[in-house]
């Protein structure tokens, strides 16, 4: 079965909500292409937040970035620790760094590849 790739118009909707993690000050931000999974969703979206308080602002900015070009989620699962939204072609994870590292989706899923993302500083 050949590799077949995220669609981009998915590449670009993950590039646009990392745009929005980066902007909260999420951390360590992984974009996985889940196309060979079947998966239902073609990309999963993995960051890091300091704080619950702070996993809430990520969703929050993440949720507001989407809105803005008529993207909503299906659902949103999740409060504090990790939150989780379900964009259908597109899933947000946003988890604690404790949650993170007990779960490791990013390990669980190593075998995807990375989708590059343009992360600029915030200044």
């Amino acid at each position: 079965m050949a590799y077949m790739a995220a669609s981009k118009a998915v590449s670009d909707l993950a590039q646009l909500a990392a745009t929005a993690v980066a902007e909260k000050l999420g951390t360590d931000i992984v974009a996985l292409d889940m196309t060979d999974q079947l998966l239902l969703s073609e990309v999963f979206l993995i960051c890091t937040a300091s704080t619950d308080r702070q996993a809430e602002a990520i969703a929050d900015g993440v949720f507001e970035a989407l809105a803005k070009i008529g993207e909503k989620p299906i659902r949103k699962e999740g409060k504090g620790q990790w939150v989780l939204l379900d964009y259908s072609d597109l899933v947000v994870h946003i988890q604690t760094q404790e949650l993170r590292n007990f779960y490791m989706l990013d390990r669980l899923w190593n075998d995807c590849p990375k989708l590059p993302l343009i992360i600029e500083e915030s200044r």
